[in-house]
């Protein structure tokens, strides 16, 4: 299935002297994955309409980090890099297109592209394929954009993917949620007949657009606000009714317990108040609107539920999936903190700072990451710096207006929607932060279109 070229002897000799544990003491790992939703619509986070019971109820049963972000505010990157454990510059899938101004879309061209960015999950070890090394199942189940669900690794899924017809983004895979849970509940069951342990990929297409909610659940909000904002709070209830049926039947089945939850977005999410679209400085973009997302993890008799205040990253979830399931790490070592012991012991997480980056949703060059960067970002503490590159933009240009080319630096406890940039008056700050963006992801292709003082 994969082209790539393995360590045989790496294997080899971790097939003779590993210890396996038994499936019965391996936890199931279930990633709840939200689709365009803002990182404060949540009940628990402190949104005064938008109702989300269900998550709220895992929220009480978690570890929570309300300051948790994802490196890359737009779903195919931010998914490539749930599924393989590294930064967009490193897997190389940095939008969700190749640009049609250098193919006509759907040329032979263009196809090929598409076809060379789907080959890139191929030159790393997934997460589905490192835990099948322990003897999980597994499944995927809505978007998913790296061409059939079984070229990710998965046992089980729904995906059939390009070049099949509507292969972009999840083709039947999209259905769920939206059409109901049946496939989960088959291959949780599937699961227990064959007495196995499994990772399961939910990341329905909610409340992501087209918003079109159950009557039911519009009625709720359509009185009190406008009818794109009404649409979008009942989307997000809508996916929190599923999240709930799902952990629910976990439950029905007694393996709740010997279950480990993750639930993360993979981008945020403004509505625009007037259009069915989304506002400024939310997806696509590094402004907290785009890049934060609450993040949970849930294992009942293993996590003692609390908030906590320390940053977390989604590409931390790689390597603390792998720890949990006593899984090995990849051969090609990923960036992310195994957060597991931290998480069981009740330490504080030991970093420095987190660490991001945007792309222009079309591709430029698929083989230079650079070629289309726009922006990268450190978060230190309180304080957060963006700074502005000159990658190209070919659709979306008014997402990306990149009318301040100075450095932003701003107090996100203090100023948590990024009002006012305190560059000016903080150079040590940005010359320090500006340093450790350097030493994580240089970059020599592309320049910052105001250097920094």
């Amino acid at each position: 299935m994969k082209s790539r070229i393995r360590t045989s002897l790496l294997f080899l000799i971790f097939g003779l002297f590993s210890t396996v544990t038994p499936a019965a003491d391996k936890p199931n790992v279930v990633l709840l994955l939200s689709d365009d939703q803002a990182w404060n619509d949540y009940a628990f986070m402190g949104h005064p309409h938008v109702r989300t019971p269900h998550i709220d109820k895992l929220a009480t049963e978690s570890i929570v980090f309300p300051r948790g972000y994802v490196p890359t505010a737009l779903c195919r990157p931010s998914l490539m890099t749930l599924v393989t454990g590294h930064y967009a510059h490193r897997h190389g899938v940095t939008g969700n297109d190749p640009s049609p101004k250098y193919a006509e879309k759907d040329s032979a061209l263009y196809n090929a592209r598409r076809a060379q960015l789907i080959s890139y999950i191929d030159g790393f070890d997934t997460l589905p394929e490192l835990l099948g090394e322990q003897g999980y199942l597994s499944h995927q189940s809505g978007k998913w954009w790296e061409g059939n669900y079984a070229r990710g690794g998965f046992t089980h899924g729904m995906t059939r993917g390009f070049p099949h017809p509507g292969g972009r983004h999840g083709d039947d895979g999209l259905k769920i949620g939206r059409e109901g849970l049946k496939e989960c509940f088959d291959f949780i069951d599937l699961a227990a007949e064959e007495d196995k342990p499994f990772y399961m990929w939910y990341a329905a297409f909610l409340p992501h657009t087209p918003h079109n909610p159950p009557a039911r659940l519009l009625d709720k909000y359509k009185d009190d606000h406008p009818l794109t904002i009404a649409k979008y709070y009942a989307m997000i209830e809508w996916w929190d009714e599923t999240c709930g049926d799902l952990v629910g039947y976990l439950e029905k089945k007694g393996i709740r317990d010997n279950t480990l939850i993750v639930y993360v977005g993979d981008n945020g999410w403004i509505q625009h108040p007037e259009r069915n679209g989304y506002d400024a400085r939310s997806k696509q973009t590094p402004y907290e609107g785009g890049i934060r997302q609450p993040t949970l993890y849930s294992w009942p008799g293993t996590f003692e539920p609390e908030f906590r205040d320390e940053l977390v990253s989604s590409i931390d979830i790689f390597p603390t999936v792998l720890a949990a399931a006593g899984a090995r790490q990849p051969s090609i070592p990923v960036p992310g903190h195994n957060l597991l012991d931290y998480m069981k012991s009740g330490l504080k997480i030991e970093r420095k700072a987190i660490y991001g980056e945007s792309f222009a949703h079309d591709i430029t060059d698929i083989e230079n990451p650079e070629a289309s960067l726009l922006f990268r970002w450190c978060i230190e503490g309180k304080w957060k710096l963006l700074l502005t590159y000159d990658g190209e933009v070919n659709r979306y240009k008014t997402t990306h207006p990149r009318d301040e080319k100075r450095p932003q630096l701003f107090d996100l406890i203090a100023d948590p929607h990024e009002k006012t940039n305190l560059a000016g008056r903080h150079p040590i700050v940005v010359a320090r932060m500006a340093k450790l963006i350097k030493e994580w992801y240089p970059v020599k292709e592309r320049k910052v279109l105001t250097e920094y003082k």
